[in-house]
């Protein structure tokens, strides 16, 4: 055991002392840290849902006026017919932002390419309508405003010619529903956010850490160090140490980032409004959830990546030797992503119980569906136990491989061992 904590005490201070590691810890750190403070020091109100501060006062005449000629011409209209009542653009496009002109015009604003973005409707019938862009983009909504414009003319026509009255008729077709929410569960799509964000935060720590874990290994027989090593110490100290060393200085690095960012959105949350509670207001149980099956998954997967890294001589034989290890991570993570939005189906059930997938995909089914306290402590013990195992293993390869240079060994050799 002696030994054990001789290489994880130097397995770790390598971490900390490393300039990279700590350059990205303090600076991720510090700027995420301050960026959520910018509410208490600047008016952001423009884009927060709140005021940023209390008693800020109200937007004057002028800054008002000078909104307003801000706002320029977007749109060219051409309704040569007056088939769309003018009160009735000014509730679906923002005033000053159309001008009426006729079809001629549209046609040389095209010509000319005036506008890089949208140019303008040619109305032809209430079913029928050019709509000229120069680069339309993903979020471009305005065909679907039209639609809705045309509707509503197309219903008020309707209404005129049937002695139907409108505004009886909008009740009908609309009614003033109220639905009031009672929540007894979870309610995936506001927890959606922040479990997505800690699915990819676990694979790049297991991606990230594994890979230096087999590097280190790898490192030391490349440089014949491996061989004064083995003589004061034991392989599977060296393994157990390099891996809980891995470990630690991982949730060292995450640690000290969630502390200042989650730490900073918690003291100046008022101030933001609610905006970034999607991401940044996590339940305790989540987190909680998070620290045990995210680490267990860290661990299973780093005794496999020294294992791997034990297998080769040089360094640049790894990415071969983690290949297979680096596909399986690949799958879990891409299939865990697309089950967010079906936390309670039978695939993701499945994969929750499976030591290689249970760190993504249970904490998915806690964070957004419905889950068992039996079903969590069934896959926690599975972990627990794949985790020892995987160590085992992990420490069985490493012991075989440790002294063994050329070419890369075989699995299928070690196992016949």
């Amino acid at each position: 055991m002696r030994k054990f904590f001789v290489v994880l005490g130097f397995e770790l201070k390598n971490y900390l002392k490393d300039k990279t590691f700590l350059i990205i810890t303090l600076l991720i750190s510090v700027f995420g840290g301050l960026a959520l403070f910018l509410p208490s020091f600047f008016d952001l109100s423009d884009v927060l849902p709140v005021p940023a501060h209390e008693g800020k006062q109200q937007i004057s005449e002028e800054q008002e006026k000078e909104k307003e000629e801000e706002v320029s011409i977007k749109y060219y209209i051409s309704d040569d017919e007056k088939l769309i009542p003018k009160e009735l653009w000014v509730e679906f496009y923002e005033e000053g932002t159309y001008q009426f002109v006729t079809k001629d015009k549209v046609e040389q604003a095209v010509k000319k390419h005036e506008s890089d973005e949208a140019i303008g409707f040619v109305v032809n019938s209430l079913t029928d309508v050019d709509y000229y862009v120069m680069n339309k983009g993903m979020m471009d909504m305005d065909t679907v405003t039209m639609q809705g414009l045309l509707a509503t003319v197309y219903q008020m026509d309707f209404c005129e010619q049937n002695h139907i009255d409108y505004a009886t008729f909008t009740q009908v077709l609309e009614p003033p529903i109220k639905i009031n929410e009672n929540i007894l569960g979870k309610d995936t799509e506001s927890n959606f956010w922040y479990c997505y964000a800690f699915e990819i935060l676990i694979f790049m720590m297991i991606v990230m850490y594994g890979q230096m874990i087999a590097v280190a290994v790898t490192s030391e027989k490349s440089n014949r160090s491996i061989e004064v090593l083995v003589t004061s110490t034991t392989p599977v100290s060296l393994l157990f140490g390099k891996v809980i060393a891995g470990a630690i200085a991982a949730v060292i690095q995450v640690g000290a980032i969630f502390l200042c960012v989650f730490g900073s959105y918690a003291i100046n949350r008022d101030a933001w409004g609610g905006l970034l509670d999607m991401i940044l207001h996590v339940p305790a149980s989540v987190m909680i959830t998070f620290c045990f099956f995210g680490l267990g998954g860290f661990l299973f997967y780093a005794f496999l990546y020294g294992a791997m890294g034990a297998l080769v001589s040089k360094t640049e034989d790894i990415s071969k030797s983690v290949s297979g290890i680096m596909m399986v991570i690949m799958v879990v993570y891409f299939i865990s992503l697309a089950q967010l939005s079906n936390v309670d189906g039978i695939l993701i059930k499945v994969l929750s119980f499976l030591p290689f997938s249970s760190y993504s995909a249970m904490f998915a089914r806690i964070a957004m569906g419905s889950v068992s306290i039996i079903e969590v402590i069934v896959s926690g013990v599975i972990l627990v136990a794949s985790i020892v195992g995987a160590g085992w293993v992990g420490a069985f390869i490493y012991r075989r491989g440790t002294l063994r240079y050329g070419n890369p060994i075989k699995l299928k050799n070690i196992w016949k061992e």
